[in-house]
């Protein structure tokens, strides 16, 4: 068995456990008929790195629909097809996507300095904020998002490593809940469709 089909195996296995215990959580959180809260805990309090160097928190994106996503920058596929899908859905919101902060978390913070974000993340759609941090904040982040990420060696330098990670698209609203979660090649026009239903029916519920 060589090297790649090892780290295939991996991966697979690694989406598999993420979306089965993702699956559990929105069953267990799934709110009665007629309700409109949730006992979901998904998401929480962080502290991270934005590409101009300055500290951003949740707090800072309060009052903003947001569209988290976790990844790296040099991920061969799903992070590539994630960041093009929501910059699309942007573009097809039109006025409404003033209402929406997407939010690009780093899983490799050695390599992903604030600079290698922001280029990275201009080259879809400059809305997108690419945030970074300390490895302890970035395993603390992806913790209270239940999101998966472990790094495998390759056959390059110290430097050169693949990471498998949990490829969800999480959507919070405006007070930091947690709404839903899109795979990361989920169309453009669904994620746009079903942000604007949540927008209008959060603001039946004002």
């Amino acid at each position: 068995m060589n090297r790649r089909h090892e780290l295939n195996q991996l991966s697979a296995l690694g989406r598999s456990l993420c979306g089965a215990v993702l699956a559990i959580v929105l069953a267990i959180g799934q709110p009665a008929a007629g309700t409109t809260t949730s006992s979901v805990t998904i998401g929480g309090p962080f502290n991270l790195t934005a590409p101009d160097g300055t500290t951003v928190t949740d707090q800072t994106y309060r009052g903003k629909w947001l569209l988290v996503y976790f990844g790296y920058t040099f991920c061969p596929n799903t992070c590539p097809t994630a960041l093009l899908e929501i910059a699309t859905a942007l573009r097809r919101l039109g006025p409404n996507a003033a209402k929406v902060q997407p939010i690009f978390i780093t899983v490799d913070p050695k390599r992903d300095t604030p600079d290698v974000m922001a280029q990275y993340t201009q080259s879809f759609d400059p809305r997108i904020a690419g945030l970074t941090g300390t490895p302890a904040q970035i395993a603390a982040v992806a913790h209270e998002y239940g999101a998966y990420y472990v790094a495998h060696k390759s056959n390059g330098g110290a430097n050169d490593h693949l990471i498998d990670h949990s490829t969800y698209i999480y959507v919070m609203d405006p007070r930091g809940q947690f709404v839903q979660a899109f795979d990361a090649d989920t169309p453009a026009d669904r994620i746009a469709d079903d942000l604007l239903y949540d927008m209008k029916r959060e603001e039946k519920l004002r």
